[in-house]
């Protein structure tokens, strides 16, 4: 709808118009969800809620540096600790000890960090003990 209301004419009569005309030339056929009931009708109102559902599909979301970088140490520890070969637990822990350093000489804004570098020799014997038991 791109062309303007015509002066003298009343808004909502252009405006009907133009969803008419719309509808005759088949723009409103095969949206999507077309007939599917609307997912939000049981939860209550949020004003964020077009945000966080763009987020949810792209694949996105949302944590303070701090809170994102735990996050990360967290799902790599427990990666580490399937790694198969300890050449492997090194690859994904040396990159973490490195951004942990960064974030304890620069702390980044948000909550407190809370972590400290690995030890990634420790890590290894413990490792080691794991897959020998």
């Amino acid at each position: 709808m791109t062309e303007r209301k015509p002066p003298g004419l009343d808004f909502e009569s252009w405006v009907d118009r133009q969803i008419r005309e719309a509808e005759e030339r088949g723009a409103f056929k095969d949206l999507p969800g077309a007939g599917k009931p609307l997912e939000s009708l049981d939860r209550p109102y949020d004003e964020t809620w077009w945000l966080k559902q763009k987020m949810a599909s792209e694949g996105l979301s949302f944590l303070p540096p701090a809170l994102a970088l735990r996050k990360e140490a967290e799902d790599t520890l427990e990666q580490a600790s399937r790694a198969p070969s300890e050449a492997a637990v090194r690859r994904l822990l040396e990159p973490l000890n490195d951004r942990i350093a960064a974030a304890v000489r620069r702390p980044p804004p948000g909550p407190p960090l809370g972590l400290r570098p690995i030890d990634v020799e420790d890590f290894l014997r413990e490792w080691r003990t794991r897959r020998s038991a």
